[in-house]
């Protein structure tokens, strides 16, 4: 992992965590006093972002570490960690979140709720706009440099979009005198905030479990692969994510007869065409076999009873 990437994550991840932190203090401030429930759900639920995004730094820079003695394939696997521990804090937030909502409504404390100022309908709208222009920032850099833990921040931020948004319609509603709409807005906020931790989560554990790339990056692959001269098949082709990196396996196959040197030379053109053509290849290894055509394997039976 360059020191690029790290520091691009780094400087995206601190401006989020600020903007949560002062989203939060917002939220919560106007939910207490101006008795929006839902809003006040909104706020905790960013005061669990900005506690993400301390876990998402200290993802980042362990994920940015060099090869060591003990980690000879690098670190990049902390970065699926983090997005893993991130998605486990955001369903937690949504499941007392949700929790609150429903408690509310069965014991039917939401028809003591006080009518919210309009100061809730301020800060409801300004989350919506601050957290939609972050969502579009970071998923531009988690996409740039193909950042998991970034492109998670970024759901998080859409999902807070909608969130907020619950919150408004609940502080709308109780304004109108129907209380019970700002509970419900805070069941919906749960179930959406529920959605962005599974999301993060299947796709940190995807990254884990060494699952092969897509069948549209293996078969560029090939293409690349059967670009370089000399090579007349692919016989291997292995793909597995690591982190953010991917690692790659090849055997190719070329002439039988072919001088040891230059069957070398051709695996190494196919080895830096892989690296070179796609970035989030880290490693990649290539084996040579005798290539034999098919008319050769089907005369060889043949050719051995001939000779018996």
């Amino acid at each position: 992992m360059n020191q690029g990437y790290t520091e691009t994550a780094t400087k995206v991840s601190i401006a989020s965590l600020f903007v949560n932190l002062g989203l939060t203090i917002a939220k919560v401030c106007a939910g207490v006093f101006a008795t929006s429930y839902a809003v006040l759900s909104d706020g905790i639920n960013s005061a669990g972002d900005v506690f993400s995004r301390l876990i998402t730094l200290i993802g980042i820079r362990l994920a940015g570490k060099q090869e060591d003695e003990n980690h000879k394939y690098g670190h990049e696997r902390f970065e699926s960690v983090a997005a893993v521990i991130l998605a486990v804090i955001i369903c937690f937030t949504g499941v007392m979140v949700g929790y609150n909502g429903i408690k509310m409504i069965v014991d039917g404390s939401y028809k003591d709720i006080a009518i919210p100022g309009k100061i809730v309908l301020v800060v409801a709208a300004g989350s919506i706009v601050a957290k939609e222009i972050m969502y579009h920032v970071t998923m531009h850099f988690g996409k740039k440099i193909n950042s998991d833990v970034l492109k998670a921040d970024a759901w998080d931020n859409r999902t807070d979009v909608l969130s907020s948004a619950g919150s408004l319609v609940g502080a709308v509603g109780a304004m109108l005198g129907i209380g019970i709409l700002d509970s419900i807005a805070s069941i919906a906020i749960a179930l959406m905030i529920l959605r962005s931790g599974v999301m993060i989560f299947r796709e940190a554990i995807r990254k884990m479990t060494d699952e092969a790339c897509d069948e549209a990056t293996e078969a560029k692959m090939r293409t690349c692969i059967m670009a370089c001269e000399g090579v007349k098949a692919v016989d291997m082709l292995k793909t597995r994510l690591f982190g953010n990196r991917i690692y790659v396996e090849i055997e190719i196959a070329v002439d039988k007869d072919m001088r040891l040197e230059d069957a070398h030379n051709i695996a190494e053109e196919v080895h830096d065409g892989i690296e070179r053509e796609f970035d989030d290849v880290k490693h990649c290894t290539v084996h040579v076999n005798p290539y034999i055509a098919v008319e050769e394997v089907l005369k060889e039976p043949k050719n051995k009873e001939k000779g018996q």
